[in-house]
């Protein structure tokens, strides 16, 4: 659970906090089913492609500060940290279930992909979740985030919602289940997407 200790917790502890849930930029989140679940990720993926489509070397490469990342490192970022938090939400589905626990839980859905998505606390990413500047092509990356979306949505098409609410993690802002890891994934990269843009405005930004 290196992740949740290292990177994860530390913008979510501070989103949570004491905020007021402003509305999704992404879907209408009044859903928890499946077909919600797998809208998310589809809205994700298509917005990460849709502003990354056609980007040459050097505004890939466009850094608006030194200590800033690039766009190529940004998706990289992405790929890694997709891996890693299903790698997790594999070995908590391997756990027992826990039903009785489901009381336990606070965060409303909508309340954990506001504070995912939320740009306003930024922290440095672990080593192992750093960019290694292993993407120079948009579509390389985007192909890499897309194989490994299918092994994701493969897990959700094929585990009954009901599994992925009875097991249960805990967090250091408190329990949540599956589904909501799930949902975790695809908001981390809605929350890099916002990066993106930001970089895309830049005014240094190349033509």
């Amino acid at each position: 659970m290196k992740y949740w200790s290292l990177f994860i917790v530390l913008f979510l502890l501070v989103s949570f906090q004491e905020q007021q849930v402003s509305p999704p930029e992404l879907g209408v989140y009044t859903s928890t089913d499946k077909d919600f679940l797998l809208d998310y990720f589809d809205e994700t993926e298509d917005r990460l492609e849709d502003i990354t489509d056609d980007l040459s070397g050097p505004q890939l490469a466009y850094k608006s500060a030194e200590d800033r990342w690039s766009i190529s490192q940004v998706l990289e970022h992405i790929v890694l940290t997709e891996q890693a938090l299903f790698k997790m939400t594999e070995e908590l589905m391997a756990k027992e279930a826990a039903p009785e626990r489901r009381s336990e839980i606070k965060a409303s859905d909508e309340e954990l992909i506001s504070g995912v998505v939320d740009r306003s606390q930024k922290f440095q990413a672990p080593p192992d979740l750093q960019p290694t500047g292993k993407y120079a092509d948009p579509e390389v990356a985007l192909d890499d985030l897309e194989e490994q979306r299918k092994v994701i949505l493969d897990f959700i098409k094929n585990t009954p919602e009901v599994d992925m609410r009875n097991h249960i993690s805990d967090s250091p802002f408190g329990p949540i289940d599956v589904y909501q890891s799930l949902l975790f994934i695809a908001g981390h990269t809605a929350r890099h997407t916002k990066q993106i843009e930001e970089i895309l405005a830049d005014p240094g930004f190349p033509e």
